[in-house]
């Protein structure tokens, strides 16, 4: 119930004050108070708006007693007002109604003013309720680095007076893209981890599902929040088969369907139909209808990999990519043959972005074997584990060298 409820609550304590750093602190000790009191008295009927109430005082009384720091506030604060930030009925609302502001914080820690880095960091540190040391250990960098990257982004939001609002129509088209693109990077590294012991970060890809399905409940009208939430339930549904007994990775064609989450993979389908009606499709709504194929077929041989061609054709269109070109070509193989897929493959040899990309060598080890040119795949499987970063993936690849 912490975890849910912080979020809304820093939300609603940096629209009322203009301060994140200052909610962030009243937040932990109203959360602190709770853990004091409620044992002895019982958790009250409203916990919510127990945990607001109490941190607006501690707010209070904060202010009361730096007069110095009321008064950089309020300069904050007057700014909010002049740019109709702040609306007086989220405040008449009163405490029994804990208004639902996250949707703000959302593109406050998203600005397009701070850099992509920090963005990321400072959503999982804010939206997704990760402590420093965990949002540290995803970048893979040291505590206080990361503790300083938070601070330098919290600091840019109060000098650069970065309103703490919901962009305005004219706004909204250029500023989603990138706020659906920190929650989607938040799920890719919890997906597929960039190093470590273990293949997935199934925390950090559970809590981009929580901020998606957020995001998407608050903007039910963007097309591409539902694409986004349907893309990660549809890949999420197959976490479990995803790897063996011992961490190793399962491939597609080899894992045990049964295993999928059905009631996501329902959930995702129907995201998808929302996602793609109505106009011009998203590159969200087009990857959530390639994962949605995936999920329905059977087993691999009965995958409609024609259909999955030309909504890579589309995505490709969307968002020209060499990732997305690997991922075609891959199709192209189940659809035509590995001699089909290896020459597209060859012919993104030269794209200096996959020079460390571990799967575009697996890729070409894997049709390089089916072709039963297995120096030539040796040779890609070694680059590959060059370029690996977890555990599991190169134990995976020193199995396939021996074979």
């Amino acid at each position: 119930m912490f975890r849910e409820e912080r979020g809304l609550l820093l939300a609603s304590l940096t629209r009322r004050f203009g301060d994140l750093d200052l909610a962030e602190e009243v937040t932990s000790e109203a959360i602190e108070a709770a853990l004091r009191h409620w044992p002895a008295e019982g958790v009250p009927a409203r916990p919510g708006a127990w945990l607001l109430t109490t941190a607006r005082r501690k707010a209070v009384d904060r202010l009361r007693r730096d007069q110095a720091y009321a008064a950089r506030l309020a300069v904050l604060q007057a700014d909010a007002e002049r740019d109709g930030a702040l609306a007086p009925a989220a405040d008449a609302a009163g405490v029994g109604e804990l208004p639902d502001e996250r949707l703000q914080l959302f593109f406050t820690c998203t600005h397009p003013a701070l850099a992509a880095e920090d963005r990321t960091a400072l959503t999982l540190r804010c939206l997704a309720g990760l402590t420093t040391p965990e949002v540290a250990r995803a970048f893979l960098v040291p505590t206080a680095t990361m503790a300083q990257r938070i601070v330098r982004a919290k600091k840019k939001i109060r000098e650069a007076r970065i309103p703490f609002r919901v962009p305005g129509p004219d706004e909204l088209p250029d500023r989603l893209p990138g706020v659906l693109q920190v929650v989607y990077s938040v799920f890719t590294e919890g997906y597929a981890a960039s190093s470590g012991p273990r293949l997935q970060r199934l925390d950090l890809a559970g809590e981009a599902v929580r901020l998606a399905r957020i995001l998407h409940r608050l903007l039910p009208a963007e097309r591409e929040a539902a694409g986004l939430l349907a893309l990660l339930l549809l890949v999420h549904a197959r976490r479990d088969a995803r790897t063996g007994a011992e961490g190793e990775p399962v491939l597609l064609e080899e894992q045990d369907r049964g295993r999928w989450d059905r009631a996501m993979i329902e959930e995702g389908r129907d995201l998808v139909v929302r996602a793609l009606a109505g106009g011009p499709a998203g590159p969200y709504g087009v990857q959530a209808a390639i994962a949605a194929l995936h999920d329905e077929a059977a087993d691999v041989g009965s995958t409609d990999w024609a259909q999955i061609v030309a909504l890579y054709d589309v995505l490709l269109a969307l968002t020209p990519s060499p990732v997305v070109a690997v991922n075609r070509a891959v199709a192209v193989a189940m659809r035509d043959g590995p001699g089909a897929g290896l020459a597209l493959l060859d012919a993104l040899a030269g794209e200096p972005r996959l020079r460390a990309y571990a799967p575009y060598a697996v890729a070409r080890g894997d049709l390089l074997t089916r072709l039963g040119r297995e120096g030539e795949a040796a040779v890609a499987y070694r680059e590959a584990l060059e370029a690996a970063g977890t555990e599991p993936e190169r134990a995976a690849l020193r199995r396939k060298l021996g074979e």
